[in-house]
């Protein structure tokens, strides 16, 4: 499989943005047999450039993780990146999960510092890493896969520092050997672009793909706005008010304003638009079928 350095390098080339789809390890076989055989081959349809699949909290998927990944680019032929985090993983373990990916094909990692498992708070493991940035150091070193981390337009939730703190702190691991940035879900364009200004003003040239969700209902986007902190837009709170506990208004109104922020993100430059699927694919397939992705 290819690396998606070179993916994105060569559609930032050709000046055109790339899109991407995020799932997670079902939990039980079925879910995964579900997500490989019907979930991905839906959403072939919008040409991804690459797939990614999530690591659980605390590492509690790697196995999954790494078995998915696998099997969708066996199955499916399309580059797919395996999520790889810090937490409760020694120097050697994660050296041997990076020997099992390399052994199963696997040529990309998202590296992350992860998050403990719930209830917990997150102590550097005994042999591991303590930040990100030492973890992408770490498999910088092997030089056989391309790396992505994370970007947070809105600041990461536990910089209590400022956002321009975790900004620069973005900055220090990709030049600690990232090729590319992925952002956390956003709603409000504005804060993308002063992240990315911020960002090229200081010397950060990397690819930064655009995170989206389209909203599906009101609890889960209240839900997941809490545990990461991003915000929803003025627009977004009024409209979700009044469609109150009717999901399908609410799914047609996040797919139209999605529809709309990602063709704002494309006019501006964006490099690549990642969406986080949850696992479906109706919302994605809509907005890019508005976007004039699907053919």
């Amino acid at each position: 499989m290819r690396f998606i350095r070179d993916i994105l390098q060569e559609a930032t080339e050709a000046g055109r943005p790339v899109i991407s789809c995020e799932f997670f390890p079902a939990k039980t076989p079925q879910g995964e047999q579900s997500l490989v055989e019907k979930i991905v081959p839906r959403l072939k349809a919008v040409n991804p450039a690459f797939f990614s699949v999530t690591y659980g909290a605390g590492g509690s998927t790697r196995e999954k993780t790494l078995g998915i990944v696998d099997a969708i680019q066996k199955q499916h032929e399309v580059p797919t990146m395996a999520h790889l985090t810090c937490v409760g993983s020694t120097r050697n373990d994660i050296g041997a999960v990076l020997d099992e990916a390399k052994q199963r094909g696997i040529d990309n990692i998202l590296a992350l510092r992860g998050d403990p498992p719930s209830g917990e708070a997150f102590t550097k493991p005994e042999g591991g890493f303590e930040y990100s940035h030492e973890l992408v150091e770490h498999i910088h070193t092997r030089n056989e896969f391309s790396i992505g981390v994370a970007g947070f337009p809105e600041g990461h939730i536990a910089c209590t520092e400022g956002r321009e703190v975790d900004w620069d702190r973005l900055k220090a691991k990709v030049d600690s050997g990232a090729d590319f940035v992925i952002t956390q879900l956003f709603f409000d364009n504005a804060d993308f672009y002063a992240f990315r200004d911020y960002l090229r003003e200081r010397g950060m040239n990397q690819p930064i793909v655009a995170g989206i969700i389209p909203i599906l209902s009101a609890r889960q986007i209240q839900r997941f706005t809490e545990l990461c902190g991003s915000k929803l837009t003025r627009e977004i709170t009024a409209r979700l008010d009044e469609l109150g506990d009717d999901d399908e208004a609410v799914s047609t109104f996040g797919i139209e304003y999605a529809t709309r922020q990602c063709a704002d993100l494309i006019e501006n430059g964006v490099e690549g638009l990642h969406f986080y699927t949850l696992n479906k694919s109706r919302a994605t397939l809509a907005v890019a079928e508005n976007l004039g992705f699907i053919q």
